[in-house]
Parts: structure tokens; sequence; C-alpha cells
């Protein structure tokens, strides 16, 4: 190897020869390795990568790491942080697939894994709506309020005027639990009735309300509550 080249530039090619050969060959630092040298190409990433294993406990959590979260870390700098940003971005859109597209939603779980997706990491409340057409297909997946750690604000005449505006047929509620339990409140429940009966005067279903939490969900509709 040459002088002038930095002693993990072996180790690294190494690593990516073995990805193209086999990546399951790979231990789960080695994955977070080389995606951290991406962006830092020019340092030896192994030590954070190890760090970042031994704080989070596993590879799907650090991946799921508060962006911000890592600056305590050293060596995680501004590039990292954006890196995470993107990667948090990407998951949820890859996820959230089926509700750009049209597909036909026969169960809630579909919707789950889109917002677990885009808010089970959120560290406060936001409210989405999918809206569906006759035949149970996403028309719109929209954001219709953000809130703080513990309450979000939501109107029945704002999700009722996007379903009128899209022409939906019903809507499914979906918002956040940042706490980790999914269990619909008081006020959950409330809220839920509100959109009911604001549905039903414009002859649009609430087909279900959807609460989600970094690993769980709560269905309105598998729980008979709708």
């Amino acid at each position: 190897m040459s002088k002038d080249k930095p002693h993990y530039h072996g180790h690294r090619q190494r690593l990516k020869e073995r990805l193209t050969r086999d990546p399951r060959a790979l231990a789960d630092y080695e994955i977070l390795e080389l995606l951290l040298a991406s962006v830092l190409p020019r340092r030896d990433t192994k030590p954070l990568a190890k760090t970042l294993m031994e704080a989070y406990g596993s590879l799907g959590a650090v991946m799921q790491a508060q962006p911000e979260d890592l600056k305590r870390f050293e060596g995680a700098g501004p590039a990292v942080t954006a890196q995470w940003h993107l990667m948090r971005e990407l998951l949820a859109r890859v996820a959230e697939d089926g509700m750009r597209s049209r597909e036909v939603l026969g169960d809630p779980d579909a919707v789950a894994r889109a917002a677990m997706a885009r808010l089970g990491g959120c560290r406060t409340e936001e409210f989405w709506v999918a809206l569906l057409d006759t035949r149970n297909r996403v028309i719109a997946w929209e954001r219709v309020g953000a809130g703080t750690v513990d309450r979000v604000e939501a109107y029945p005449r704002e999700v009722m005027a996007l379903a009128l505006r899209h022409k939906a047929r019903s809507v499914i509620l979906v918002h956040n639990h940042p706490g980790g339990d999914p269990t619909p409140s008081d006020d959950d429940q409330l809220l839920t009735l509100g959109m009911i009966r604001a549905a039903s005067a414009l002859d649009v279903l609430v087909a279900d309300h959807v609460i989600v939490s970094e690993t769980d969900f709560f269905s309105f509709s598998d729980k008979g509550m709708i």
C-alpha cells in the first residue's frame, strides 16, 4: 500500500469487496462503518461505528436514532447528521410507496407501516390523513397538523375540506404518540367521534384512526371502535 494512503484504505477496500461478494458476511458494525465512510471518506469510521453500535444496541436502533442525538458522539458532525436526515426521509418515502401510488388499502397495516416510518421517531405529535376513493385506493396522504410532545390539534373542518377537495369517499386518520404507547387517550377518542360526526354530514366515511409509536400501532377499526 502506498505510504500516502491512510492506514484504513486497504481495510475499507476489502470491506467493499466482501460486500459485493456476500453482503450477509459483513457484521452489523461493518455495514455501519461503510455507511459512515460515504460521508467521512477521509476518516477511519470503524471506531465511530463500534461506538454507535455499543450505545444503541443494534443496527436498527442506530438507523432510527434522531440525527441531532448523534452530535454527542465524537466524529459525528454535520455530515453525519445530514446523512441521517437523508436516510430517515428515504426510509419514510419507501414505506409510503403504497400511499403514493393509489394502492388499495385492505387493512390498517399498510397505513401503520407508512405512518411508523414517517412519524414513529418524531418527538412531537403530528396528525395526518389518508384520503381514499370508492375502491379504497389512496388519493392523497397529507399532514394536517403538528403539535407538541403530547398534543396535536386537528380540526374536523380541515380534514373534511381535504376530503371534499380530493372527492374522497373515505378517510383514515393517523397520528403518533412520541411517548411510545399508541393506546388512545380520552381526547383521541373524542376527536375521533367529532371527525365521524363531521364526515357523516358530508357522506364521507371515517374508515379508521391509526395511532402509531416507533414500534407499535393502535387501530380503532381493528378494536371495533369505529
